[in-house]
């Protein structure tokens, strides 16, 4: 018996996908599930044994920390009556965090810390963060309160570990990796292909929102014709909008797109593409890959286990020249984007296949 506490379930982002995935996936025999969030952007959604509360919620904070205080009463009630067991928190946000009952046990789903998209924990300062230093200051704080309070963390990756020992936690934690649902995303024959680059995911300065410029334009030069989509939203959209508005005819933008969508432009693509320094979990890379697109990333510990050929799809990070070469040679070598595909598409069956990731995730309970 177990209750999620997110927010913003009905959303686009990386955790409303992560959680939408876990719970399409539940075993036939799980136990009962409650998933307290908010209404925005609401649809009809239904999972076998589980049980969705919507509460009223806004991106305010203030409306969120309204939500925080009616998440709270719920899940009281729901110990009272011996219907919960663990609440399990997902983070970020963190305003709910800091209003959980201290009667129940608080399992943390791990998806990222402010602390490391701030940039502050990697030896190399790849990029400079997007809030102030009292910003990454006062989260941390949080952050720091939020672990002083789980029982138990679920960790998306190893640097996951680095992440909480960081902020001193030394109970217990469990690796469970995010998955891909291969049935949403999968390679299409009947689709053209009519994208040549694909970049996927939030337009931020830790995603690589600025050498991602870079990065086209230097494609753009070696291939005039060339035909790159950007599909994503995020704070620094608008000037990469604006540095990329001379090439209408080789860079479209989708902004924010529905799962349905997003899994389309995969199976549009020849090649995919993230200048990202830093990522929880690359979910869009493992999309991709799923739907059998070659990717072409930077050589950082959060896409090891997800390349199969490392000498053509990695970079060193910051080599804008040669990401530019491994994209090119992928662009001009069919046979081996499908081999890579291909190659891409079994690893993730064994060890990112939702249908088991969901199994490891209940083990994480018991």
């Amino acid at each position: 018996m177990i209750a999620i506490v997110y927010p913003k379930f009905y959303g686009v982002g990386g955790i409303a996908r992560y959680l939408d995935s876990f719970l399409a996936n539940l075993p036939d025999e799980h136990p009962k599930i409650y998933l307290i969030t908010g209404d925005k952007n609401r649809r009809l959604t239904r999972y076998r044994g589980v049980e969705i509360i919507n509460l009223p919620a806004t991106s305010n904070r203030f409306d969120l920390l309204i939500w925080s205080l009616k998440a709270r009463r719920i899940l009281k009630q729901l110990h009272k009556q011996n219907k919960v067991k663990w609440i399990n928190l997902h983070t970020p946000p963190l305003i709910q965090g800091l209003f959980l009952p201290g009667s129940l046990p608080i399992c943390l789903t791990l998806h990222t810390t402010y602390y490391a998209m701030s940039g502050q924990m990697s030896k190399q300062l790849y990029f400079m963060s997007q809030w102030s230093r009292l910003g990454v200051y006062l989260k941390k704080l949080m952050e720091r309160y939020i672990f002083s309070r789980v029982d138990k963390v679920i960790a998306l990756t190893d640097y996951g570990i680095e992440e909480s020992n960081a902020y001193g936690y030394k109970g217990p934690i469990e690796v469970v990796p995010n998955g891909v649902d291969l049935v949403k995303f999968k390679s299409n024959a009947q689709v053209t292909k009519d994208i040549d680059v694909l970049f996927c995911g939030r337009i931020e300065l830790r995603k690589g929102s600025r050498i991602m410029v870079d990065v086209c334009k230097h494609l753009i030069q070696d291939k005039p014709d060339i035909n790159i989509c950007i599909v994503g939203y995020g704070e620094d959209e608008d000037w990469v909008r604006k540095q990329l508005s001379n090439y209408p005819n080789n860079v479209t933008f989708s902004g924010a797109v529905s799962l349905i969508e997003v899994a389309q432009y995969y199976q549009r693509s020849h090649v995919y593409v993230s200048t990202s320094f830093y990522e929880g979990f690359p979910r869009p890379c493992i999309e991709a890959l799923a739907s059998e697109v070659p990717a072409v990333v930077w050589d950082l510990p959060f896409y090891d286990g997800l390349i199969v050929d490392k000498s053509k799809q990695t970079v060193e990070p910051g080599d804008v020249v040669h990401m530019v070469s491994q994209i090119m040679r992928l662009l001009h070598d069919q046979t081996l984007r499908i081999t890579i595909g291909a190659d891409s598409r079994v690893l993730l069956e064994k060890h990112y296949n939702w249908k088991h990731i969901a199994k490891s995730l209940l083990d994480v309970f018991k």
